[in-house]
């Protein structure tokens, strides 16, 4: 019954085009509160997209130590101080691009964003009103509340913190997650920001546009803001309180839109909820939604893939993510960043525990790590650095994804009836898996994470030799 509910939901958007109002083509976010998944989990699902030649490095940085008073230069020039050590985190690069990279640290904090209509301001006027400092903190924000946060609301605050002290050149949401909650941190440009919590049985679909709206200040438990944020809208001219409307951040900070309902955030709800959500293209949607069934991974990465009018994946798709983040386990267990490398309707799903050591060094550039992890490196456009490189886990993937595009509606079956297999299998020994890490864990701490990494390494580097497989299998025909 679900399924047909969806598939009429599905053909409703092909049929009334220009009904809605349409996101910014790019990232899209799924965030499960943990009593809306089958397994308590609070699951964060991404999709990265981003034009141009791109590729993803997946790499394990392990905790680093910082000198007394050493500075952190932002790529505008402006300086923060560092902290005495930083977490260590998996981290998923996109080479060259300032808003893409995402991050799950040791204690289960995931990271990802999605950017946002909203008012337009070159980084000069924002200097000019105080907003920014030297250009605030862009590529940066991400890592630096990786590297500081245990908990998703103390992510929020660093990052609030952050924003306040030299300010944000962009409109855009962070997602911020880990193994009990999920909040949206939303920056209006400058040095204001909201946040919001989502509710443990909701499930929130985030496309590119603000979606947080009226925000209570003494509700600390669900909102978070900068001071001065409505202050601020008032003295810009984006609010009037005299009108007596309610102040609701994705009317104030977003541009005004003729069609409010966005036709993305549409069609995921449509999907969770299992209903034909009322064509109403005037009204905002809610920030969430309660699903009609406990969510699972698959459910998550199946909204991911997602083709047609209104498409969440597409060839712009770098990666797609889940991040399952549990209580009940260890977190060096219980956390697990779930990814594809390309398009994920082309790719598969491979699990990856924080817990372990390394990641195989065909996902990754050989470059010294912490040469990797500067500014001048991540920025740089040599020629050779954006090479294909069949070498490459992710070149792999995406040549695979480059043959199923000649004769898509075809070739695609064939390699999901392969994916998909390999991805049932992979849930299905998960938690035969867990048994045994857990069971070293408590005898054997890093044996359990040894386990592990072998784990990940093998699972991984046998996805990579079966999209060769395919891509030949592919080319043949």
């Amino acid at each position: 019954m679900y399924k047909k509910k969806y598939l009429w939901c599905f053909l409703s958007v092909i049929l009334v085009p220009g009904l809605f109002t349409s996101s910014v083509w790019g990232c899209y976010a799924i965030v499960v509160g943990r009593d809306a998944s089958v397994d308590s989990a609070v699951l964060l699902g991404h999709n990265e997209q981003n034009d141009g030649q791109r590729f993803i490095n997946l790499r394990k940085v392990p905790r680093m130590r910082h000198k007394t008073g050493e500075k952190i230069k932002l790529t505008g020039g402006a300086q923060i101080g560092q902290v005495s050590e930083s977490y260590a985190f998996l981290w998923s690069e996109n080479p060259g691009v300032s808003y893409s990279d995402a991050y799950l640290n040791e204690w289960g904090v995931a990271i990802v964003s999605d950017g946002c209509l909203g008012h337009e301001e070159d980084t000069a006027k924002l200097e000019a009103r105080g907003q920014l400092t030297q250009g605030g903190i862009s590529y940066l924000l991400r890592r630096l509340i990786i590297e500081q946060a245990k908990t998703a609301r103390e992510g929020v605050q660093v990052g609030g913190q952050l924003i306040e002290q030299v300010g944000y050149p962009q409109t855009r949401t962070l997602v911020i997650a880990d193994r009990n909650e999920a909040w949206l941190l939303s920056m209006a440009g400058g040095k204001h920001w909201a946040a919001q919590r989502v509710p443990d049985n909701k499930v929130v679909l985030l496309p590119n546009v603000y979606i947080i709206g009226e925000i209570n200040p003494q509700d600390k438990k669900n909102f978070l803001s900068s001071p001065g944020l409505i202050e601020y809208a008032i003295e810009r001219g984006w609010y009037n309180p005299a009108e007596g409307k309610p102040f609701r951040f994705w009317q104030v900070f977003g541009p005004e839109r003729k069609k409010l309902m966005d036709m993305r955030q549409w069609r995921g709800q449509c999907e969770v909820t299992g209903k034909i959500i009322a064509k109403e293209p005037d009204r905002q949607l809610p920030f969430s939604v309660k699903p009609d069934r406990k969510l699972s991974i698959k459910d998550v990465v199946t909204i991911l893939r997602s083709h047609g009018k209104g498409a969440i994946c597409g060839k712009s798709t770098q990666e797609a993510a889940v991040f399952q983040l549990r209580s009940k386990l260890p977190t060096e267990i219980g956390c697990v960043y779930w990814r594809t490398s390309a398009e994920p309707c082309t790719s598969v799903l491979t699990p990856w525990y924080i817990g372990i050591t390394e990641t195989p060094h065909q996902y990754y550039q050989q470059v010294d790590i912490n040469k990797q992890l500067t500014l001048e490196h991540h920025f740089s456009e040599s020629p050779e650095k954006f090479r294909p490189d069949d070498k490459h886990a992710w070149w792999v993937f995406k040549k695979l994804q480059d043959e199923v595009h000649r004769d898509y509606a075809k070739q695609v079956k064939i390699v999901r009836q392969q994916w998909d297999k390999y991805e049932a299998g992979l849930f299905d020994e998960q938690d035969e898996i867990e048994r045994k890490a857990l069971e070293l864990y408590r005898k054997d701490k890093p044996a359990a994470m040894e386990y592990l990494t072998d784990y990940c390494r093998n699972t991984a580097l046998k996805a990579v030799n079966k999209a060769r497989e395919l891509t030949g299998e592919l080319e043949r025909k």
